[in-house]
């Protein structure tokens, strides 16, 4: 006698749902289903059983129980290539279920609404789903399990091809399952280590995180490396969040340049521009208008520029993107872009175009940082400069002028990789020296730079100087003034060489390592 084939379905996301059980029937299925699914197919017109009538017994609790039953969970599990299960089966009557489908209650989507109370998002914490999921992943040997929309087509073509599914898609559909729960379980752990009355620690002894792939790229850092863009579950923040309106896609380097340009440019109220290659600031202006912040960014490093990445936290109007029109640059990235602006920007097809979330507190307050074999993870820092809290070191004290232009120095040092030196005008880059090994040599390469603009300027270093050196070439450069954070066994050296020659100097007492 041929066993009845059945199939459960119990998905939250109907997507396709209809289509795939009217499907399933023509394949000979019976549907055992639940809820709100069953309901759905009871009114396009399907066969459906409830999991009541194969239980015999109700939902209870409200829905908090309907498929938690050792009826559901025994034909799942069993394993059908065992005798003796199979006469535990028959038995008890019970007919093993070949296919399951499943996707849980949108408890991420739930807890993303600000007007979401504590109750409303523990009872979107599924049980029953996980549950099954995670039997009918264990026993991939004998059950095909759905979590994933996307793949009812895959499986009901090989259904129609062979009356079955392959070994190799059962395995490939279980570690789906696998990942999916997972991530599941730990959007859960994060809103509740999240909560104030948690009492928990910042860092707690089990870190879970979850990801979902937003996109493949076509390559990483380089053609030979396959890479993918993943952002944190939850709500979309930061470039999760950004939308393409214009230009090809965007690839490993572009999204790892524009983050860097984009937490920079964030730091900034007065209208701003960052210019970014090989993820460091080339450029940054700031104005009373975008289109003079760009002009400004652009004249830092008009070199460099070139091919780079360029993020303005104010909307590009016309009259800036008919100047960046005339340079080559791989994003454009901005709050958004006005209707002449977007048409002026046309015609350079491959030139993407981002609109982006302003809000400096939707990006992570984490930081991550992979390490072979583990992670290394830290709090941003989001702190604005206050150089008020800072200490004259010197016999001069900074002018008026000098205190906003050591502000603007410092904001830019915060996201120049280290060893870092910044020297800068008012409200703009003269020349920037980044991941140097030496802190001299920083220095060298960003006076360099900066040539005869950097008399009457000023210096921002990430860290103290451990020599006199590098306050020795500012003198000669024409600097006037110097931020650091100080610290240093010879930190006098380096004040009694700016009383010297009449530089004015802050310590800090903060320190702008990035690596």
């Amino acid at each position: 006698m041929t066993r009845q084939r059945r199939a459960l379905i119990s998905v939250s996301d109907k997507t396709g749902i209809v289509e795939l059980a009217r499907e399933l029937i023509s394949l000979g299925f019976e549907i055992v289903s639940t809820g709100g699914t069953a309901q759905s197919l009871h009114q396009a017109g399907l066969a459906v059983t409830e999991v009541a009538e194969v239980t015999d017994f109700p939902e209870i609790l409200g829905g908090r129980v309907k498929t938690l039953h050792p009826l559901i969970h025994a034909a799942i599990l069993a394993r059908l290539d065992r005798e003796d299960q199979r006469q535990e089966l028959e038995a008890y009557g019970i007919t093993p279920i070949e296919l399951v489908i499943v996707n849980l209650y949108p408890f991420e989507q739930t807890i993303a609404r600000e007007e979401t109370g504590h109750e409303e998002a523990v009872e979107k914490i599924d049980i029953g789903g996980p549950a099954m999921l995670r039997a009918a992943a264990k026993n991939h040997a004998h059950v095909t399990v759905l979590v994933n929309p996307d793949r009812y087509s895959e499986v009901l073509g090989e259904l129609k091809q062979s009356g079955s599914v392959s070994s190799a898609t059962r395995i490939r559909l279980a570690a789906e399952v696998f990942s999916y729960t997972a991530g599941y379980d730990a959007v859960i752990a994060a809103y509740f280590n999240a909560r104030p009355d948690a009492g928990m620690e910042l860092y707690p002894d089990r870190l879970s995180l979850s990801f979902k792939k937003m996109q493949n790229l076509r390559y990483g850092e380089n053609p030979q490396q396959e890479a993918a863009f993943y952002a944190s579950s939850g709500t979309a923040t930061g470039l999760a969040a950004a939308r393409q309106i214009q230009g090809k896609e965007m690839s490993f380097n572009n999204l790892n340049d524009l983050n860097a340009a984009w937490e920079l440019v964030l730091e900034f109220e007065q209208p701003t521009a960052v210019a970014v290659k090989h993820a460091n600031p080339c450029g940054v202006g700031s104005a009373a208008t975008p289109e003079e912040a760009y002009r400004l960014a652009f004249e830092a490093d008009p070199v460099s520029i070139f091919g780079g990445i360029l993020a303005l936290n104010r909307l590009v109007e016309a009259a800036a993107a008919l100047e960046m029109r005339k340079v080559f640059l791989e994003v454009i990235a901005a709050p958004n872009f006005s209707k002449e602006a977007r048409s002026i920007l046309r015609d350079k097809k491959d030139l993407r175009l981002l609109q982006m979330e302003t809000a400096a507190n939707k990006i992570d307050c984490f930081d991550i940082k992979k390490i072979t074999g583990g992670m290394l993870i830290q709090t941003n820092d989001r702190e604005p400069i206050d150089l008020k809290e800072g200490r004259i070191v010197t016999e001069r004290k900074p002018s008026a002028e000098e205190w906003a232009r050591l502000v603007f120095t410092q904001t830019v040092v915060k996201h120049v990789r280290s060893n870092a030196i910044v020297i800068a005008g008012s409200g703009q880059t003269f020349g920037i020296g980044a991941g140097q090994m030496s802190r001299i040599g920083a220095a060298r390469i960003a006076l360099n730079q900066a040539g005869t603009k950097a008399r009457g300027a000023v210096l921002g270093s990430d860290a103290f100087f451990p020599f006199n050196d590098t306050v020795e070439e500012a003198a000669k450069a024409g600097i006037t003034a110097i931020v650091q954070p100080g610290g240093s066994l010879k930190d006098q050296d380096s004040i009694d060489l700016c009383n010297q020659h009449g530089l004015t100097m802050i310590f800090t007492a903060r320190r702008y390592f990035k690596h």
